[in-house]
């Protein structure tokens, strides 16, 4: 299977400093030898740009490598999903501002055979990491 990690799954997983960052480093640990996990550009540029606002990585540039490098990780391996998808694919149940990329996401990875995999309660259709 295939897991698209949200802005906050990625943050956690990348930075030891985020609060959540066990419950996704143990997560992935469990994954099977044939998963992967996938980034889309909107999560990547979240990642970018939620990293230094939250102090956990020092800057833009420092946010780059980072998630370069755990991209390049081989276990498990990543993928980046391409999006093609307009607004008009959202989803029925997206209906406020706050719930728009979260069903970008759910549909993004549905459209690609793959799951959103999320910390965050409450979103229809994608795997919450326990």
């Amino acid at each position: 299977m295939t897991y698209l990690l949200d802005v906050n799954a990625l943050l956690a997983l990348a930075h030891a400093s985020h609060e959540l960052h066990g419950r996704a480093e143990s997560w992935v640990r469990r994954l099977g030898r044939d998963d992967r996990l996938a980034t889309c550009a909107i999560t990547e540029l979240g990642f970018v740009r939620i990293g230094p606002q939250a102090r956990l990585s020092p800057g833009v540039g420092r946010s780059v490598e980072l998630l370069s490098a755990l991209k390049r990780s081989r276990r498990p391996c990543f993928a980046v999903l391409g999006d093609r998808l307009g607004c008009e694919a959202l989803p029925p149940w997206a209906r406020s501002p706050a719930q728009t990329t979260d069903g970008h996401l759910v549909v993004l990875a549905r459209s690609c055979g793959a799951r959103l995999a999320t910390l965050d309660e409450g979103i229809p259709d994608a795997i919450l990491i326990p």
